[in-house]
């Protein structure tokens, strides 16, 4: 169905299924795409509107110049989006934002002094390792 490794389509058919998202639900049109491409974008529709009728997502595609890529790509992001809407703040994408915020946040006063200590320490254990000659009397 789409120009993709059969295991690709399978693990993405199972995760459409597990959200209970069927084909019949998607609504699927094809316009013409935007920007690089050449006359490939010009003279073919390649970009891919994709929407489910239950919840109203939408979603156009338009990485790649192959349509049936394309025909992938839309339903993968379809998915993403539909899990963020059903489960919240349970979904897999949430949770890795929320993981990149905390990596972002800035630390507490204790925890900078903390560290800061830690490297000071660190600092100068090496000092007392550096060689240095012999002072001449």
């Amino acid at each position: 169905m789409f120009p993709v490794s059969p295991e690709k389509e399978k693990a993405l058919m199972a995760k459409l299924e597990a959200l209970g998202i069927h084909e019949n639900d998607l609504e699927e049109s094809f316009v013409r795409s935007q920007g690089r491409g050449g006359q490939n974008v010009n003279k073919t529709s390649t970009c891919v509107h994709l929407k489910h009728v239950p919840t109203g997502i939408e979603v156009k595609c338009q990485k790649s110049r192959s349509q049936g890529l394309n025909r992938y790509y839309a339903r993968v992001i379809l998915l993403q989006k539909v899990d963020r809407f059903i489960k919240g703040k349970e979904s897999e994408e949430e949770q890795r934002i929320a993981k990149i915020r905390r990596q972002k946040r800035k630390r507490s006063k204790r925890a900078r002094e903390k560290m800061l200590e830690e490297k000071h320490r660190v600092s100068s254990k090496k000092a007392a390792r550096a060689w240095r000659p012999a002072k001449e009397e």
